[in-house]
């Protein structure tokens, strides 16, 4: 039986992101193949022809004809490599029911393995590939249709070496604190007597390429680079830690990768961060073997959270990775959506990191989970410690990078349902402070497009705004409005006309 449909709640069923109806009076719509698509695409569901929709959202059947003509249609077509890339589907995935008089057929659609995807119509990849969300099919955008490329090899793309770059071009204090964690940890493990090029090479860090020389790989620039150099590869990269701790400012504390004044690598992040999120969790008394043990399984669980956040993050996307802590709760946000899937995700026993090069460093020095159980561990800790269940969430569509989010609350269950009843009690008052966390939202936004472009100026003070826009993702009019905010702020100023002249930036 499909999850997605039982005949017995036909009168219950209305339209969501799982189930699509069909009217098929005239034959086989041309809606279909783009549901097909989207479903493959996202996460499964089934479509069901012979039904419409009434304006109340509750179905009718339509009295379809010709049932057999129409599935006859329907294969012939599904197994045109014009018409569909690629037929996800077996017989016993379609199916004819009874209601009353009529006659429904259900195609129940499977989320296509990622190295199928995308799955597209109509033989053109980059205006034939569908994603559904609540509001039903919609087209992916260019960055949603690489992803799933970038996505669909079993080799992860951090594994890519660099050959254009040095192991040089690592920051040498982050290899040493690696090495000594890998230490305290692994204090027997063969690499600690490898000296650090052998050492980077054996973690995935570098690899050997056609020049015979040792150049990092995506991972290791992603661990050990310098932020700047790592704008080379990835131009979105972006790693954000702030703290709200107190309503009176706007943030208590920031770490951010395009500061400047620390090296900005995934790395470091991680050690400064982490120290962070776990500052203030309670430590409840317990003494092992007499000794006091000054962490609990909630510290472990932050953590893992965290090294799930940046190796699952695609940093080819916009936006970055994003940590927030509230005394409530802490949010990880990270670009790109679950490679296996949320269900998956939270069901465990697959463990398939977008970064999985970066996942083994972590590995070896005691962070993150292999085995696949990381989500439902967490989970699990949070029962345990008698905490508010945590959420994931996905973002795509409609415009939006993709983005997946996990809440993890920071109050108990009792807490939370009280938290919960006063909710709607505060909506009306906390208007005007939603619209100023959005307008929050936003200036950060201004503030990090303005700095994106500010570095492109330094490195290249001749660059062009088109260039600009194609190396940062942006519009002609917003390269311009952060011009114009650096030129008002004494940033910048022009040397020369604009086809031949040259930006000046001041520190």
């Amino acid at each position: 039986m499909s999850p997605f449909f039982d005949l017995s709640k036909f009168n219950s069923y209305k339209e969501d992101n799982r189930r699509e109806v069909k009217a098929a009076e005239g034959g086989l719509p041309t809606s279909l193949w783009d549901t097909y698509s989207a479903m493959a695409n996202t996460y499964g569901g089934v479509i069901i022809c012979g039904v419409k929709e009434r304006s109340d959202g509750s179905w009718f059947t339509t009295g379809m004809k010709n049932e057999a003509k129409l599935l006859k249609n329907f294969w012939n077509q599904i197994n045109d490599s014009n018409k569909v890339n690629v037929n996800l589907l077996r017989e016993t995935d379609v199916t004819t029911y009874k209601v009353g008089e009529d006659v429904i057929i259900v195609i129940e659609v499977p989320v296509a393995p990622r190295e199928l995807k995308p799955v597209f119509v109509n033989g053109n990849m980059f205006k034939g590939t569908f994603k559904r969300n609540n509001e039903g099919d919609y087209h992916c955008t260019e960055y949603e249709i690489k992803a799933m490329l970038r996505d669909g090899p079993r080799l992860t793309v951090d594994t890519k070496v660099l050959p254009n770059m040095s192991i040089e071009d690592f920051n040498k204090d982050s290899v040493k604190m690696y090495r000594r964690l890998l230490e305290i940890r692994r204090p027997d493990h063969v690499f600690l007597s490898q000296a650090d090029d052998k050492l980077l090479e054996s973690i995935g860090a570098a690899k050997i390429a056609d020049d015979g020389k040792l150049h990092p790989t995506c991972a290791g620039l992603l661990m050990f680079g310098m932020e700047y150099k790592i704008l080379y590869e990835y131009s979105h990269y972006l790693l954000d830690f702030r703290e709200h701790m107190s309503a009176d400012v706007r943030w208590t504390d920031r770490i951010m990768s395009q500061t400047g004044d620390w090296s900005g690598n995934m790395f470091d992040f991680f050690y400064r961060v982490s120290a962070k999120l776990t500052l203030d969790l309670k430590k409840p008394f317990k003494l092992v073997n007499m000794v006091r043990q000054d962490e609990t399984p909630i510290h472990d669980a932050v953590r893992e959270a965290l090294v799930n956040t940046l190796t699952n993050a695609d940093f080819y996307e916009p936006r970055g990775v994003v940590i927030e802590k509230y005394p409530d709760r802490i949010i990880l946000e990270n670009p790109g959506t679950v490679i296996v899937g949320k269900k998956q995700m939270l069901r465990g026993g697959i463990s398939e990191p977008r970064n999985e090069a970066v996942m083994k460093m972590f590995n070896l020095i005691g962070f993150g989970e292999r085995a696949g159980s990381g989500v439902p561990d967490i989970y699990a800790t949070w029962e345990q410690a008698g905490y508010a269940e945590p959420k994931v969430e996905e973002i795509f569509g409609g415009g939006q990078p993709n983005r997946t989010i996990l809440i993890l609350p920071l109050l108990d269950k009792n807490q939370a349902v009280l938290e919960k009843g006063h909710e709607k009690g505060r909506e009306k008052g906390h208007e005007n402070d939603t619209q100023n966390d959005a307008a929050i939202r936003k200036t950060d936004e201004i503030e990090l497009r303005v700095n994106s472009v500010y570095r492109l100026l330094k490195e290249n003070p001749t660059i062009s705004i088109a260039e600009i826009g194609r190396k940062l993702d942006l519009s002609d009019k917003q390269v311009r409005l952060a011009l114009n905010n650096m030129k008002q702020n004494g940033r910048i100023k022009r040397d020369g006309s604009a086809r031949s002249g040259k930006w000046i930036t001041f520190d």
